[in-house]
């Protein structure tokens, strides 16, 4: 019983860092373009 006190506090400390990372990812543009990339990958070379 006593891990809980331990473990639950650390999944919602991980849990806001993820979410902190994702907002900050959104805001800076990293998922503006999500086709561009896929297509390149196909495209033959010159």
């Amino acid at each position: 019983m006593s891990v809980l006190y331990i473990m639950v506090p650390l999944a919602f400390v991980l849990a806001g860092g993820a979410l902190i990372a994702f907002v900050r990812a959104a805001k800076q543009g990293q998922y503006d373009d999500l086709d561009t990339p896929a297509l390149r990958a196909i495209e033959d070379d010159q």
